[in-house]
């Protein structure tokens, strides 16, 4: 990620000035008073010298994993990260031996009655046992 002054630096690899101040612009919402579209001029030149950036000149060419490499370390760690700790989902055999509190709901303690299961030559007759298949003939009885 570039900040605004690491883009204006890049502008000005190809001898484009801009300000802080009109970079910003470019970036505010479509609503605000001071927003401004940002043109081909800038866009151009700013990838243009972005390929200045990463890959150097003929004179002095760079690589460009070291250059990314270089701005991935300038970006500072977020401490936050650091004082909250991950979240491990607890597994449900966890809920059981719990001796402060009670079991979820979700546990195994509040199933449903399940349904009575049939199965097959039980006496309780099948969907398919159940269609009567006249063949497109309508017969009346």
């Amino acid at each position: 990620m570039l900040r605004d002054d690491q883009i204006v630096e890049i502008l000005e690899l190809v001898d484009f000035r801009i300000s802080k101040s009109e970079l910003g612009a470019f970036f505010r919402d479509e609503k605000h008073e001071n927003y401004m579209e940002c043109g081909d001029q800038v866009l151009r030149n700013f990838l243009n010298g972005l390929v200045i950036h990463l890959r150097g000149t003929k004179e002095n060419p760079k690589n460009p994993n070291e250059v990314l490499a270089k701005h991935k370390a300038e970006i500072p760690k977020k401490e936050t990260s650091k004082d909250r700790p991950e979240f491990k989902a607890k597994p449900k055999d966890a809920e059981k031996s719990r001796g402060d509190q009670s079991p979820s709901k979700s546990g195994s303690g509040a199933k449903k009655p399940s349904k009575k299961e049939f199965p097959k030559g039980n006496g309780k007759p099948s969907v398919v046992e159940k269609v009567k298949y006249n063949f497109g003939k309508n017969k009346k009885s």
